[in-house]
């Protein structure tokens, strides 16, 4: 993947340049986005564009985001990369002041990176070729604005590695009120008696596209029952299915939680159904 978007202009990455006083790099003061795209065809792209929008209001970088302006941005790495099945990361940033200053600088001129990377193919429904998840649990430490998807990800890098350093894919997040709250970098359903479960969206939660898109895609398309409310720590001992959700896993069951199977210990039968569906219209939005 070499060919990157920087200010309104297409180069190798390896040309591509930013100043040190970008406050980006010095506070992660930015906002950013994942579309992936297969063969071609942008997932979710809308809501993707939405959600930066919201974002970049939350924290007050005047930037308004001209939805047909992106996809050229989109469309343009996709074929100055080769194509194929490709993520598309949006970033921008406030911008490089000549000094460093907590508050936010008036009259600064947004940074805007874009580039391509290689994500895997498509999720399929079937079993014996889902991509299953070990994860640890932990309490979830991070600051009180998750819903903003900003680029100072510490937090989440934090709580990720925290799984991965014992083994595992992913880390699930509860509250200190054992609320299930998401993973380092997925939402999270819990499956139980044929239900399917996630946590209410609140300030704790990245409003994820993948968790909005099923959502909309069961209770438009399918029969399967699907509930928001708070969800326990303690359902997931008990839970049939658990599954995380992010636009490059799609729906990732999780078949082993700190080292104990969840259900049977293999992929069930209510991820096959959704992630059929999924698949049949995840490009509809």
């Amino acid at each position: 993947m070499s060919t990157v978007y920087l200010n309104g202009q297409y180069m190798p990455m390896h040309e591509a340049r930013i100043s040190p006083m970008d406050r980006g790099f010095l506070f992660g003061d930015g906002i950013y986005e994942v579309v992936p795209s297969y063969d071609g065809r942008l997932v979710g792209f809308l809501p993707h564009l939405e959600r930066m929008q919201q974002g970049l209001d939350a924290i007050e970088i005047d930037l308004r985001v001209d939805h047909a302006v992106w996809r050229t941005i989109a469309e343009q790495l996709i074929a100055r990369n080769g194509g194929g099945n490709l993520g598309i990361y949006f970033h921008v940033s406030r911008g490089a002041d000549t000094q460093r200053n907590h508050a936010y600088p008036e009259g600064l001129e947004p940074t805007i990176y874009a580039f391509a990377f290689e994500i895997p193919p498509a999720p399929v429904a079937d079993k014996s070729a889902a991509s299953c998840y070990s994860v640890a649990t932990a309490e979830d430490l991070r600051w009180k604005r998750c819903n903003i998807k900003s680029t100072a990800l510490l937090g989440n890098v934090m709580h990720y590695q925290y799984g991965h350093a014992r083994g595992h894919k992913e880390t699930i997040l509860y509250n200190s009120e054992g609320e299930l709250t998401e993973a380092a970098a997925c939402n999270v359903f819990v499956v139980s008696g044929g239900v399917v479960a996630t946590p209410l969206l609140d300030h704790q939660k990245l409003p994820g596209i993948t968790r909005l898109m099923l959502l909309e895609i069961l209770r438009r398309h399918g029969s399967i029952p699907v509930e928001e409310r708070v969800v326990r720590r303690e359902e997931l001992d008990g839970a049939d299915e658990v599954w995380l959700t992010s636009s490059s896993k799609e729906i990732a069951p999780v078949v082993q939680i700190d080292g104990k199977p969840v259900g049977n210990g293999e992929v069930g039968d209510v991820w096959l159904a959704a992630q059929r569906l999924y698949s049949a219209h995840k490009f509809d939005f």
